[in-house]
């Protein structure tokens, strides 16, 4: 595979509520896991729901981050996709700590184009406690 970036679907649990249901708390996260992950922020949109839950979505010139929230649950649903320079695991780190999420799985997965050499794709699962 000619691979062209990484992306990471992220499950995240056992996070604090009023931190899920706070749009600005949101918004900060993504700019500093943005920064963290060395990528390029173009533009950033986070909408709150009502009574609760915050969307937000991180355009980068890599490509980019997206998370929704489910405060009532202390989950969150994140997707981070890296391509050109820029580290996901980084940004997902900083995600993890300024959101607190206690529990984390993470699927890994290389995007690219099958070459002639080989057709196969790559996906790894991690579960961080």
């Amino acid at each position: 595979m000619q691979k062209v970036g990484t992306h990471l679907v992220v499950e995240a649990w056992q996070a604090p509520e009023e931190i899920l249901n706070d749009p600005e708390q949101i918004r900060s996260a993504l700019v500093e896991a943005v920064s963290a992950g060395g990528a390029t922020l173009l533009n950033l949109c986070v909408h709150q729901f009502n009574p609760h839950g915050v969307t937000a979505t991180a355009t980068l010139s890599e490509s980019h981050i997206a998370i929704h929230t489910w405060p009532e649950h202390g989950y969150f649903a994140a997707d981070l996709f890296f391509c050109g320079k820029g580290d996901p695991h980084k940004a997902m780190q900083v995600l993890q700590r300024i959101l607190g999420a206690k529990q984390v799985m993470i699927q890994e997965i290389d995007r690219g184009f099958p070459t002639t050499e080989s057709s196969e794709t790559s996906a790894k699962e991690s579960i961080f406690a």
